[in-house]
């Protein structure tokens, strides 16, 4: 029997794109629970929210490749999705303490590199250059997610597991320093472009 358009699922609401859509959803429900840093429901709660979105950063992209699902849509908005879960968990951190001192400058240098690849990428878009995520940057994103799984936990994960907040501010750094050889990965391969354009 032939299959017409209609019978075919649309390309924004493929099970992706809905994965994608529920992790944008996440960061403000993630925010708003942290706003009650001190009590331990809101942050095991955060954390929770928090790993769900962050697992569904690997589902929503093996299952567009596996399903033949990719589209411009979720290449835009899966990068987007990213960026918002990670700044906006790290701004919020930083604002209640658990991100301080000399480690705000593991988060400045993770937050200044994700605005300058996305402007990177737009300004190579067009040119109709793409940049592709590398796997390093890949495992740059995973330990960031990692991170600040541990530094959500905070105080709640210190009562569980001593060294939680140590374990999530070392991990930081560790994503910070892999961020700043992704970026200037990114920019080598940019300035590239650039020089040919």
């Amino acid at each position: 029997m032939m299959t017409t358009s209609m019978d075919r699922p649309t390309t924004h609401l493929s099970l992706p794109n809905l994965l994608t859509y529920g992790r944008v959803v996440a960061v403000p429900v993630v925010a708003t629970l942290l706003f009650w840093p001190q009590e331990d429901w809101a942050r095991w709660s955060a954390l929770g929210v928090f790993v769900v979105a962050a697992i569904t950063d690997f589902f929503d992209g093996y299952l567009a490749r596996a399903w033949s699902q990719q589209s411009s849509l979720g290449r835009m908005l899966d990068p987007i999705a990213d960026k918002l879960l990670v700044a906006v968990c790290l701004l919020m951190l930083a604002a209640d303490g658990e991100i301080g001192g000399y480690s705000m400058w593991a988060a400045i240098i993770i937050l200044s590199r994700e605005i300058l690849v996305s402007g990177l990428r737009e300004y190579l878009a067009a040119l109709r250059v793409s940049l592709p995520v590398t796997r390093v940057a890949k495992y740059k994103t995973t330990l960031q997610l990692v991170a600040i799984g541990f530094l959500i936990a905070g105080p709640a994960g210190e009562k569980l597991l001593p060294g939680t907040a140590a374990a999530g501010l070392t991990l930081l750094w560790a994503a910070a320093i892999l961020t700043l050889y992704t970026g200037w990965d990114y920019m080598r391969a940019g300035l590239k472009h650039m020089t040919d354009e």
